[in-house]
């Protein structure tokens, strides 16, 4: 008989066991636990007819279709448990931990599978990873304006043995309106949600987080307004490189994509830029005066970015200005300032 456990066992249990989520490719699609792998029970369109067939028909006429519908699925469901677990044990769970987690781990425990279903099923999961963002650990946000190249110096950080969470990494975008350029699709909302809650639930939270300075909005993902807030209210230290310099390191990023997703993310902040200052960058990218380019951009997001850090409380803004323009060398420094 297979065991029924909380999300705390479950996600500890989860470091050792696999988990199946047997719910429709559209939920698990929408948002999943990270590293489940989908055996859905049913497809979209039949858990559309059996919710159809409850509607129109009852409980008992939808129970009795969905048993003809998985039916000839049984030996595909038991073969595929069988490869994925681990040890003949298994971690399943469903949208609330009802009938079907309940049918599958049924099935599993026939094959000889140990399986231990999550209460409350993807739905706890979900509650969970949204009270552990109330969580406040002690966190240092890297800031400083575009083209200061805050991911290479958070890297170096790493490298240092420190804590970092790389916000945008998860997101799969860089922030701004080129932050998707040459990155892959980012995650839905849902699904960057539970990223960032693997993350941080990777975390000691007794050390130090660092963080690089980020908007609400990564891309179209958002931070959850609750972490956000906590970054608001944190020590940052900025960084602050000369126009020169960040003008150069732009161009190195993204000199090398095609002119007309350049092109794109320029129309993005059009509003922001002005008319004559988005013809005009426009005109110097046709040219391949990429210089002129990031120098008219640069007017709309160092004044964005110094809004950004007006908002923050000023005596949690420690300024940094490096002796040296590398990357490395800055962590090094800052390591040194904290």
């Amino acid at each position: 008989m297979s065991l029924e456990i909380d999300i705390i066992q479950f996600l500890t249990l989860n470091n050792t066991m696999p988990v199946i989520d047997v719910r429709s490719p559209a939920e698990y699609h929408k948002g999943h636990i990270p590293g489940s792998i989908n055996i859905a029970l049913f497809s979209d369109e039949e858990r559309v007819k059996i919710g159809t067939s409850y509607a129109k028909r009852g409980k008992e006429e939808s129970f009795l279709l969905g048993l003809e519908i998985i039916g000839p699925k049984l030996k595909h469901f038991a073969s595929k448990a069988l490869d994925i677990a681990v040890d003949k044990k298994i971690l399943v769970h469903c949208w609330r931990g009802g009938m079907r987690s309940n049918s599958m781990a049924w099935l599993f425990e026939q094959m000889g599978i140990n399986t231990y279903r999550l209460r409350g099923g993807y739905k706890s999961y979900r509650r969970y990873a949204f009270e552990w963002f109330n969580k406040q650990p002690g966190i240092i946000v890297l800031g400083g304006m575009t083209g200061t190249g805050k991911t290479e110096i958070l890297k170096e950080i790493k490298r240092s043995g420190q804590q970092v969470l790389d916000l945008e990494a998860i997101a799969n975008h860089k922030g701004s309106a080129f932050g998707g350029i040459g990155q892959l699709s980012q995650p839905s909302q849902e699904q960057f949600e539970n990223n960032l809650f693997t993350e941080l639930q990777s975390f000691d939270y007794g050390q130090t987080i660092w963080v690089e300075d980020e908007s609400l909005s990564i891309g179209r993902v958002q931070l959850p307004k609750q972490w956000f807030e906590y970054m608001l209210q944190s020590k940052v230290i900025c960084v602050w490189l000369d126009k020169e310099t960040r003008i150069r390191r732009l161009i190195e990023e993204y000199a090398g994509f095609s002119s007309n997703l350049l092109a794109e993310s320029i129309c993005k902040i059009e509003k922001k830029l002005g008319g004559d200052n988005t013809k005009a960058a426009i005109d110097a990218l046709s040219m391949g005066n990429y210089y002129k380019v990031a120098e008219i951009t640069l007017r709309y997001y160092d004044k964005a970015y110094q809004k950004h850090l007006a908002g923050r409380p000023q005596e949690n803004i420690i300024n940094h200005n490096p002796l040296l323009n590398l990357p490395n060398e800055i962590a090094n420094e800052i390591i040194r300032l904290i």
